[in-house]
């Protein structure tokens, strides 16, 4: 079956920490993973997509490996804030014929987004 699959299932770590969680697929002929968070359980916040083995993330995040059925797909958060705490999602796209993926935060635009990972930043030193 179609299936998008994530871990860890929740991530606790102290501010100023790296974190990270993968996201994998076995969907044929889908190359594409977006990863997004969803802040205070509101809106939708891209954090950066990966073509093939190709990352291509946004500002304080790493994205590496494969986004090809059967790869996988790693998430870092590369100094965690309070304003990390959030929950996590992948998607998995199949090739657009528009083009890259735009910095949508529109839900509708998530082909078998799967949510993957809560994550608590701690405020304690």
């Amino acid at each position: 079956s179609n299936q998008v699959h994530q871990s860890p299932a929740s991530l606790y770590k102290n501010q100023g920490k790296s974190a990270k969680m993968v996201c994998s697929h076995s969907i044929s002929g889908y190359d594409r993973v977006l990863w997004y968070k969803q802040s205070n359980y509101r809106e939708f916040v891209f954090l950066g997509y990966m073509i093939g083995t190709s990352g291509f993330p946004e500002a304080g995040f790493d994205i590496e490996g494969d986004a090809n059925a059967g790869g996988t797909s790693t998430l870092t958060i590369k100094q965690l804030t309070p304003n990390s705490s959030a929950v996590y999602y992948c998607a998995a796209s199949l090739h657009s014929a528009s083009g890259l993926p735009l910095c949508s935060t529109k839900t509708s635009s998530l082909v078998y987004c799967r949510l993957i990972t809560p994550v608590l930043t701690s405020h304690c030193i």
